[in-house]
């Protein structure tokens, strides 16, 4: 309780409460800029931070980082292009309520859920760390795989009534996941003999051009008269739509609340990463809520998922950064550095010595997430009504942000033309029915599968599967799949019957 105490009170200063605001709107512009994201804005902060107190450090960074992917779905839901990778989950059902006029719905909804996703994902947090930290200890490799192969059942629910459709999309994402060098043996695979493929392709590459360019591509061949919004749509008050969106998360509150804890819990989990959490918690909503069908097709339900994941799963993301000095992502490793340069060394010493810092960092991320709530509703109004501006002025900016921001990545123009090619398969996936969620999950669980499972089967051998953690794990998977494609066949035969 003193450290708590002490913790809370290190930051309770006007001077902290000003750097915090501060570093919200940075974070928020650095979500809101397609490519730039939370780890390229901690990278390009951390040096001027060097000298300055350690308590001003940590709250300027974990206050940036935590909203960044809520200024990141602005564009994800009017423009269908997301700011960063995770909130590309976002798209499904955001961009389309913005295209029949529900852009205040869908934003107030998105403000709402993240900022409550932000406060759980810190008091999961607080929670969890005495109770989780020896069950995060005991998470070996087959059981992260099995978790894993359950995740991936989750491209049924994701493709919806097109899941031979979802699956080819997978498998395509699974395929482009491959380029780059064999991180076990060195040897390239669908290299080319182009050294810049060596290192891969990027997720912000690969989101930005199934999302973003298709979009902008699909915008601009509706004409130079088009808009975002299609047909004859009108849009309400901007603060009536605001406040609906809004009650929807609490009037959603059970979906609200799991989704948070899901997000903390997936967030723990070194190596899977926010992109993994934000679609798993929206396959599972579109799985698990009932009157499911509007799902992908502007279902606020879907955005809601996304949104307190994408936040909560920040918090959850702290505990073996700052507890075991294991980063769970990138950013957290930068993260991670930028503390040991401000002479705060994570690990298990934290919980000893500097407990109260753990517990001024749940502070910070409380505050900070309802600091960049408050902040953005009152520029959301303005925001949504972008959505009737003719494409003429919105697809040239727009795809110069794209290209800037595939551009800075690795600092290769390669990638920009990658990301144009993949901008037109999104595209075409979209114009004949292939679902694109899949593909990015496929991109995004296949290097982890094959990581986790080499060293399964260096470790144990094919008895892994045997372990009674990963064998329930891979039986719930198989129930998974099964029940998902019984309820998309049920569906089919009853639009059949009507």
């Amino acid at each position: 309780m003193e450290a708590m105490l002490t913790g809370f009170a290190s930051i309770a200063q006007v001077d902290l409460l000003l750097v915090m605001l501060a570093a919200v709107l940075l974070g928020s512009f650095f979500g809101i800029v397609p490519g730039l994201g939370g780890t390229v804005g901690l990278a390009l902060t951390i040096p001027f931070l060097f000298g300055v107190e350690p308590i001003y450090g940590i709250v300027f960074l974990v206050s940036m980082h935590a909203v960044v992917h809520t200024g990141a779905s602005i564009p994800a839901i009017l423009f269908g292009v997301p700011g960063t990778s995770p909130t590309a989950a976002t798209i499904l059902d955001g961009h389309p309520m913005a295209e029949q006029g529900r852009a205040g719905v869908a934003m107030g909804a998105q403000l709402a859920a993240s900022g409550i996703g932000g406060v759980g994902g810190a008091l999961a947090l607080a929670a969890l760390i005495p109770v989780l930290t020896p069950v995060a200890m005991a998470m070996n490799a087959p059981t992260i795989f099995a978790l894993i192969v359950f995740g991936m059942t989750f491209i049924v629910a994701v493709s919806r009534t097109s899941i031979p459709e979802g699956f080819i999309a997978a498998l395509f994402g699974m395929l482009i996941a491959m380029v780059g060098l064999n991180p076990h043996t060195g040897i390239g695979r669908f290299t080319f003999g182009q050294l810049w493929l060596w290192d891969g392709i990027s997720i912000v590459v690969v989101v930005l051009g199934v999302f973003g360019f298709a979009e902008m591509i699909a915008l601009g061949a509706r004409g130079v008269d088009s808009t975002i919004a299609e047909g004859d749509v009108e849009i309400e008050m901007r603060w009536s739509q605001l406040w609906e969106g809004t009650k929807a998360v609490f009037q959603n509150w059970w979906l609200t609340l799991r989704t948070s804890v899901m997000g903390a819990v997936i967030g723990i989990v070194p190596g899977l990463g926010g992109d993994a959490a934000t679609w798993i918690c929206y396959a599972h909503a579109a799985q698990t809520c009932k009157n499911n069908e509007n799902f992908g097709n502007g279902d606020v339900r879907g955005v809601i998922a996304v949104e307190t994941t994408n936040n909560a799963k920040e918090g959850g993301a702290l505990l073996p950064t700052v507890v075991f000095g294991i980063p769970g992502s990138s950013g957290m490793a930068i993260l991670m550095g930028a503390f040991l340069i401000m002479g705060i060394t994570p690990g298990p010493e934290m919980l000893t010595e500097h407990l109260d810092m753990i517990w001024a960092i749940v502070g910070i991320l409380v505050i900070s997430n309802l600091l960049c709530m408050f902040a953005l509703y009152p520029l959301s109004g303005f925001a949504a009504k972008l959505t009737f501006v003719r494409s003429t002025y919105v697809v040239p900016p727009i795809l110069i942000l794209m290209a800037v921001g595939a551009f800075i990545v690795r600092g290769v123009w390669q990638d920009v033309v990658l990301a144009v090619i993949l901008g037109f398969v999104g595209y075409g996936m979209k114009k004949w029915g292939f679902p694109r969620g899949p593909l990015v999950l496929g991109f995004v669980l296949a290097p982890l599968a094959e990581n986790y499972l080499i060293k399964s089967l260096g470790l144990y051998g094919v008895s892994f599967v045997t372990q009674p953690i990963p064998l329930i794990l891979l039986f719930l998977a198989i129930l998974s799949l099964g029940y998902g494609s019984w309820e998309s066949r049920k569906g089919k035969i009853a639009q059949g019957d009507e």
